[in-house]
């Protein structure tokens, strides 16, 4: 169908959806850190918010030096200069949900850009 895209995801270490699904509007990956791990580095954004779904596991981000402790179920927004890793606790994997999105872009909301 040329009104959709679906693709599956069965898991790694990280699935980037922007080619799987054709996105022109948002970045999302889907994220699986073993017990212990973590993103191995530090980074921010230009423009780009980032909101994270946490789905299994446990863990941290440290947000600009700040930690934050992390579960199933957590939702975590974070600004585009904020500075930020994240963590998987010692004992539980983490996997986790990126959707990243230019700061302000969004044009209205679920209610304000239906066509009914």
């Amino acid at each position: 169908m040329e009104n959709y895209t679906k693709a599956s995801v069965a898991g790694g270490a990280r699935t980037e959806l922007h080619e799987l699904l054709h996105l022109t509007g948002a970045e999302i990956s889907v994220n699986e850190l073993p017990a212990g791990a973590c993103v191995p580095f530090v980074h921010a954004h230009k423009q780009n918010e980032e909101i994270y779904a946490v789905l299994g596991g446990e863990g941290h981000a440290v947000l600009d030096g700040e930690t934050v402790p992390l579960k199933a179920g957590d939702w975590l927004r974070v600004s585009p200069a904020t500075k930020r890793q994240f963590f998987a606790a010692e004992k539980s994997g983490i996997r986790y949900l990126c959707i990243q999105v230019k700061e302000h872009s969004l044009g209205g909301y679920t209610a304000e850009d239906a066509i009914l």
